[in-house]
C-alpha cells in the first residue's frame, strides 16, 4: 500500500499545525516487538539475489514506513509491482522483493524478530 502525503486525511489543522492520519494502515497482530529502521539505499540495489533461500525467495516480513527521498519499487510473489516516492507512506506486506530506482532514504517499522531474520540472512549471503 502506497499513500502520498496529499492523500492522507487532514484530521486537524490550526495555525502552525497540520495533523494527517491514515487509518487502517496495516495490522501488527501476532507480532511481538517492533524495530525502527533507517535505510540508505543506492540506485540499482535489488534484493532478488539477497532473498534467495528465504521462504519463496522473498522477504517474509511486513514493513511500514516513510520515504524521505528517492524511488523504490517492490514486487510481490505474484509479480505485482508498486513504486513509492519521496514523501510517500508505505506498507509492504510479507512476500516482496525491493529494487531501488533512485538513491533513497527510508524510515521503516518492522516486526523485530522477523526482520532480524531477514537481515541476518542478507548478511550471511554478503559475508557482512
Amino acid at each position: 500500500m502506497r499513500v502520498a502525503r496529499e492523500q492522507v486525511d487532514v484530521r486537524m489543522e490550526i495555525p502552525g499545525v497540520i495533523i494527517r492520519q491514515q487509518k487502517d494502515f496495516g495490522s501488527v497482530h501476532g507480532f511481538n516487538r517492533i524495530s525502527a529502521e533507517y535505510f540508505t539505499l543506492a540506485a540499482g540495489v535489488d534484493t532478488t539475489e539477497l532473498f534467495k533461500g528465504l521462504d519463496h525467495d522473498l522477504c517474509q516480513c511486513p514493513h511500514w514506513g516513510y520515504v524521505l527521498r528517492g524511488t523504490i519499487t517492490t514486487t510481490d510473489g505474484h509479480g505485482v509491482t508498486e513504486t513509492v516516492h519521496a514523501h510517500d507512506l508505505f506498507h509492504w506486506p510479507a512476500g516482496h522483493n525491493v529494487r531501488v530506482d533512485a538513491d533513497a532514504e527510508i524510515v521503516m517499522f518492522s516486526p523485530q524478530h522477523e526482520h532480524s531474520h531477514v537481515i541476518d540472512h542478507m548478511k550471511a549471503k554478503t559475508g557482512g
